[in-house]
């Protein structure tokens, strides 16, 4: 699972950047790097998490 995440995350950048999701946030191509950012903010929590617990 955490190896197929990254994957799925590229795939949903590079599908955003030929025709944008249309997802609240996501309307313009542009928006790609918030894909990442989300990402970058998830895996950062749950390392917090797991160090915390």
């Amino acid at each position: 699972m955490t190896k197929i995440l990254p994957f799925v995350l590229i795939l949903m950048m590079a599908l955003h950047i030929v025709r944008p999701l249309g997802w609240p946030g996501l309307k313009k191509r542009g928006d790609f790097w918030k894909i990442a950012v989300g990402a970058l903010l998830a895996m950062f929590i749950v390392g917090v998490m797991r160090h915390a617990g």
